[in-house]
């Protein structure tokens, strides 16, 4: 595998990027609109809801939490899940930024 040289951009461009390959798979879409629908769940609740075994889950839910997209809370012997605002919030704020570029671009391209 060749050098990734991630240190020639900047952290928030870094940090983008992580958030972008932790959405980058349709199962942590699923996650993520079952946790909207929902609002918290443990793990179990996902395995039911989703057509994959309890550790591929595991790992997913995992994946989304290092990137800082949900977030989670014992609840006795279960973790209970949720959406991180924060990781969010800087997504949200990219998109606003594109949004804001074609909002006035007035159809015009190279």
């Amino acid at each position: 595998m060749g050098v990734t040289k991630t240190q020639h951009f900047t952290e928030e461009q870094n940090e983008l990027a992580v958030l972008a390959k932790a959405l980058g798979h349709p199962a942590r879409i699923a996650i993520i609109e079952h946790l909207i629908k929902v609002d918290s769940c443990i793990c179990g609740d996902l395995v039911n809801e989703l057509p994959l075994a309890q550790p591929t889950v595991s790992q997913h839910l995992k994946e989304l939490k290092n990137a800082g997209l949900i977030k989670g809370n014992f609840e006795g012997a279960s973790i209970c899940y949720c959406l991180n605002e924060e990781g969010f919030e800087k997504i949200k704020s990219f998109f606003a930024l594109i949004n804001t570029y074609l909002e006035n671009r007035k159809d015009q391209c190279c």
